[in-house]
């Protein structure tokens, strides 16, 4: 049953997203593009904190990689759009690589603490390295070319957007069902018990922090095809904590959460983008009050529920009443 509400579910935002060009301003169209980059974050950190278990706070440093990457190309050389996002996916997967090597000797809080330096280093980088990403004055980003058509506009870059979201969606779920997904969720649930099952653990770890980079990277050249202008202060803990709250919220281990959640916060920041200095605290409490009372999120616990075995059905009266003979012939006998 929940496949096929699944399956109707995506249908329904499929027909919305293909009308949506045709009824809606040009802000809203912006808004859908940049939810579908939230969408791909989310995907990305599920695949390392929900699939895997391995706490990771480094998840927007990855997303300037794949921003900053796919501008410098989109300046330079005017390549076809795909060709600097494949490239910033591939550097941002690299670096993820390297990073995964934390994973293999820490855990938990020192793990997390670990990648949340990374990423303030990663941000420091942004605003220092002034010959490449102009620092603190921001970095202006040429419009993405696809074999000479410009995608000058929010409307024009929607297609394409969208079109990335939903392979990596399908990647997402194919990746879930193989045995690689099987191995992940065997390394979240004890590293132990999964080599003792044969499980590469130190190899499924690099690879989810590699898969999981990759997809940062590409939603950051995602947001170059429709997006202009980026700063540094965008690209900190608030927008780690932010696709966190995605994450715990919708639901660890749900990638169906990581969706809802990504749709959800990513109105709401948008909707707090006139109060900046509250977002953080908004975030804060929301996160910390999930984490207290509903610590599995929205949609795991539903999930969980549509895995449980059914109940054992009660037994008849006449097998009751032999198995209470049989216990007495037992205890007679004894």
């Amino acid at each position: 049953m929940s496949n096929k509400i699944d399956r109707t579910l995506l249908a329904l935002m499929a027909v919305a997203l293909a009308a949506l060009p045709f009824v809606a301003s040009g802000y809203v169209i912006y808004v859908v593009n940049l939810l579908m980059v939230f969408v791909v974050l989310a995907l990305g950190l599920h695949l390392v904190i929900g699939e895997t278990g391995q706490f990771a706070l480094s998840h927007a440093a990855f997303y300037g990689v794949g921003i900053y990457t796919a501008g410098l190309i989109n300046n330079l050389w005017h390549p076809p759009f795909f060709i600097s996002i494949i490239a910033g996916g591939m550097l941002a997967a690299a670096l993820g690589y390297l990073i995964g090597a934390l994973a293999l000797r820490m855990r938990d809080i020192y793990l997390a603490l670990s990648t949340f330096a990374f990423g303030e280093a990663m941000q420091w980088l942004f605003l220092n390295w002034q010959s490449v990403t102009n620092g603190s004055n921001g970095f202006r980003i040429s419009p993405a070319t696809l074999f000479g058509y410009e995608l000058v506009s929010d409307l024009k870059a929607y297609p394409f957007v969208v079109l990335i979201a939903a392979l990596l969606l399908w990647a997402t779920i194919a990746l879930s069902r193989s045995q690689l997904g099987s191995a992940f969720r065997a390394v979240r649930e004890s590293d132990v018990a999964a080599q003792a099952m044969g499980v590469n653990v130190n190899a499924i770890k690099r690879t989810a922090f590699t898969l999981s980079a990759a997809y940062a990277g590409i939603a950051g050249g995602m947001y170059t095809t429709f997006a202009s202008f980026i700063h540094p202060e965008s690209l900190g803990f608030q927008t780690t904590i932010l696709i966190l709250t995605m994450v715990v919220v919708g639901g660890i281990g749900s990638v169906r959460g990581a969706i809802a959640g990504a749709l959800a916060f990513g109105l709401i920041s948008e909707l707090l983008r006139q109060a900046l200095s509250f977002q953080e605290i908004i975030y804060g409490v929301i996160l910390m009050g999930f984490m207290m009372f509903a610590p599995k999120g929205l949609f795991a616990g539903r999930d969980a529920r549509r895995r449980a075995p059914p109940p054992a059905a009660p037994l008849p009266a006449a097998a009751r009443s032999g198995a209470g003979a049989a216990k007495s012939a037992q205890r007679s006998a004894a």
